[in-house]
């Protein structure tokens, strides 16, 4: 095999032994035996990226690992060697799936663990801005070119998942749960069988949208936004972008003679499939899983996600909508907000009845310091470490389980009884009388880092919000509509819609029925009237 990996030049082997979830003596002894002869190979072990039975999604997980391996470990040590070259020789944190940060030498060595990590920015700065606003229900969609991300913040909580699916394959790791589409503003409209669809294909940036004049010559999103008028040709990037109408209008046709509809139907029309599908990702999260989303406030960043923020409200019965500051850089300002986060597991295959209380105590004593040893390798204070557990159980015989948190000190019928009102909410039914098993253990190991957060305070204006007017379509009708410069706006003023609100990051549509304000933080706040 070694000679093998030398010929083909590989660059990375994932290693994978079927019980090396209880006992993984033998996969360190295959890294040692392969990092002696092959230094300059990757080398990742199942046993380090998920200890957990079900060796199919344990192999899956190694070898994702393993895959994403070089390109990480290269553009950490680059990112490295280049800031130390500047004089920044300060601890670099990167962004986990799991919601929270790790060093760069952790990152290097589980590189899986920065999966989704974009996203999962968006969700942490949703629980921070729950707290900012006392609001303990948040509904997040971040909408940029390509796609269209969705996260829920429940009692001020993110939602975590044990496991994840990324191009098929199934991941055991630790994740903030993210529902993603294939809608954005690059979606493109496209003929079939003589219908409309828009997207899940992309212009992306390169050559982007026809209105972006760089050879794109197939209508999106965007330009349906264009050629509404809820973009301006200088709407973006505060007017340093100039969009091309006339380019928009030669895409809006090529698609619309065929179909035999004026270029303002296909625009509109290109506006209703793509919000109806957001739509229906934002039931798939709430609805289906017996959440009412009328109970939430919608959080819409990214940079399109403000455009289409108050309609999306409307498909769902929300009557208020927050955009944060700078929404097209809320993800990065979530990833602000995070602490380091370590995740254990260990397997815990014992029927509920037969659990030794001593043992499980013992096995989360153990597990607590792992956790404890490395928050110290990450340097993080004693009285910084915070640390959670939680069970994975399901009922016997079923294959996917529930997890529970509980405290060290927790005793099983409180666990079990939490664990039937979990599957209950999740599933609609219990059964408190069948037989549960246990079957891992899990420990979340969080070390707080220090941040200061304080009120936003509007500056006095000499100069008006709005900045100009023109003609936006809505619902068929020509609107006379207000255009706001976001930075303009102060918090002692309550505005009115129709009206667009402009900025570097995005852009809002604010239909009529709708009232807006600035709030304490410095979040658009949009309410419905009637």
């Amino acid at each position: 095999m070694i000679d093998i990996v030398k010929r083909e030049a590989v660059t990375a082997i994932a290693v994978c032994f079927l019980h090396a979830f209880t006992n993984p003596a033998h996969e360190h002894r295959a890294r040692d035996i392969l990092r002696a002869a092959l230094p300059d190979v990757s080398i990742s072990l199942s046993s380090d990226i998920a200890k957990e039975w079900r060796e199919y999604e344990r192999a899956s997980s190694v070898a994702m690992d393993a895959y994403v391996a070089p390109v990480v470990e290269l553009y950490l040590k680059t990112l490295r060697t280049e800031l130390s070259k500047g004089g920044m020789d300060k601890t670099i944190h990167v962004m986990r799936s799991n919601g929270g940060v790790m060093t760069d030498r952790m990152a290097r060595d589980q590189p899986i663990s920065t999966l989704l990590s974009g996203p999962v920015g968006g969700a942490i700065g949703c629980v921070q801005l729950s707290k900012d606003t006392l609001r303990a229900n948040l509904l997040g969609i971040d909408m940029g070119g390509t796609s269209f991300d969705l996260t829920l913040v429940i009692d001020g909580q993110p939602q975590l998942s044990t496991e994840a699916t990324l191009e098929g394959l199934p991941l055991l790791m630790s994740v903030v749960d993210i529902h993603t589409i294939g809608t954005g503003g690059g979606s493109i409209a496209w003929i079939e069988a003589g219908g409309l669809r828009v997207g899940p294909k992309s212009a992306g940036s390169q050559p982007g949208p026809a209105c972006y004049g760089r050879g794109g010559t197939e209508p999106t999103v965007t330009d349906a936004n264009l050629y509404l008028g809820r973009l301006g040709s200088n709407s973006l990037l505060s007017g340093r972008m100039t969009l091309e109408p006339d380019a928009t209008r030669r895409a809006m046709t090529k698609i619309a003679q065929p179909l035999g509809i004026s270029e303002l139907e296909l625009a509109e029309g290109i506006l209703a499939i793509s919000n109806a599908k957001m739509a229906d990702a934002m039931r798939t999260i709430t609805v289906e899983k017996g959440i009412d989303p009328r109970d939430f406030t919608l959080v819409a960043y990214g940079g399109a996600g403000p455009m289409h923020a108050v309609e999306l409200a409307y498909e769902l019965e929300i009557r208020e909508v927050l955009i944060p500051r700078f929404p097209g850089a809320f993800s990065a300002w979530g990833m602000l907000q995070s602490d380091i986060r370590s995740d254990f597991t260990c397997n815990f295959f014992v029927p509920a009845d037969e659990v030794e209380f001593t043992l499980m105590r013992n096995v989360c004593a153990s597990l607590q310091e792992q956790g404890r040893a490395l928050l110290g390798q990450e340097h993080v204070l004693s009285e910084n470490m915070g640390f959670a557990f939680a069970a994975d159980l399901r009922y016997a015989g079923q294959e996917n389980t529930l997890s529970i948190p509980f405290t060290d000190e927790s005793t099983v019928p409180p666990i079990l009884q939490a664990f039937h009102a979990a599957h209950e909410r999740r599933f609609g039914h219990a059964q408190p009388d069948n037989p549960v098993e246990f079957v891992n253990l899990r420990l979340a190991a969080v070390g707080h880092l220090a941040r200061k957060r304080q009120a936003f305070t509007s500056t006095p204006q000499a100069h008006s919000p709005v900045v100009g007017e023109r003609e936006v379509i809505f619902g068929g009708q020509t609107l006379r509509t207000s255009i706001f410069q976001r930075g303009l706006l102060t918090d002692q003023t309550r505005y009115c819609g129709p009206a667009v609100i402009e900025e570097e990051s995005a852009t809002t549509f604010i239909p009529p029925g709708y009232a807006f304000r600035l709030d304490d933080w410095g979040n658009l706040l949009i309410q419905r009237e009637v």
